[in-house]
């Protein structure tokens, strides 16, 4: 029903223009946001500025109970709520306003490809190390997710949360990995990266795509997000290319944001 839903509101959303006052919900990011949905959220929020839209960004404690898929980031747009990174792209493309429209076919099909390794690959890995990596989750994640609740609620979301991304991760086979093989998939993840982007400047030539948005939001939260063992960030700042690709991005739609 929920699929049906999206798809009437995304038609009737395509005959109106963007507005103003278009807000993207994300949790506090210092305090309480943790390392899988940062780059989710920087994402989504990359792939705003590439398409030049106005928007806002607003910090709530319980954004993960507003969003309508229960995860972050989402969007509002006028009465419409649009939650997670393909949805957010498929609606702000009946808008006009599509980052790949320029690819062809193949293309098309290779960027989809890449989208769903870097969500299979980071998604999990990011999953795991916030989760399941005992010293993370007991110094890093587990503290921030639950800082805005009084106690007992303190302890007792971020253990549901992790209970919930232990049976995530035992259903695709990457809660039994060890933290070694975490980083070796991570590993053979940016290396096809780093052969798809060679020295351009973004993935597909001189134009921006949604491949570019999902990367950087995944491989700039793994640079610079600072964790016990610093496991991933070695792992990334090994590949030249896409540390300078993160950097170009940075510069590029980020600069007064980050200064």
């Amino acid at each position: 029903m929920s699929l049906v839903v999206d798809a009437v509101q995304a038609t009737i959303g395509a005959s109106e223009p963007w507005p103003d006052d278009v807000i993207l919900y994300q949790q506090y990011q210092v305090e309480q946001i943790t390392l899988p949905d940062y780059a989710q959220c920087l994402a989504v929020e990359t792939f705003l500025h590439m398409c030049g839209l106005r928007f806002r960004v607003e910090q709530r404690t319980n954004a993960e109970e507003m969003s309508p898929s229960g995860k972050v980031p989402f969007i509002q747009v006028g009465p419409y709520l649009v939650s997670e990174f393909d949805p957010v792209v498929g609606f702000v493309s009946t808008k006009g306003f599509n980052l790949s429209q320029s690819l062809s076919d193949t293309e098309r099909s290779e960027m989809r490809a890449y989208i769903s390794m870097i969500e299979n690959i980071l998604g999990n890995a990011e999953l795991y190390m916030a989760w399941l990596y005992p010293d993370i989750a007991a110094e890093v994640t587990k503290p921030r997710y639950g800082c805005c609740y009084p106690w007992p609620l303190s302890w007792i979301l971020p253990w549901r949360k992790q209970r919930e991304v232990r049976a995530r991760l035992e259903a695709n086979d990457w809660a039994s990995k060890t933290c070694e093989e975490v980083c070796g998939e991570v590993r053979t993840c940016c290396q096809a990266l780093s052969e798809r982007l060679e020295k351009k400047k973004y993935f597909f030539g001189d134009k921006p795509t949604e491949l570019d948005a999902m990367v950087f939001g995944h491989l700039y939260t793994l640079l610079t997000t600072i964790l016990p063992g610093g496991h991933f960030t070695a792992v990334v700042q090994d590949f030249d290319n896409l540390a300078q690709f993160c950097k170009r991005i940075e510069d590029s739609f980020f600069k007064l944001a980050f200064d």
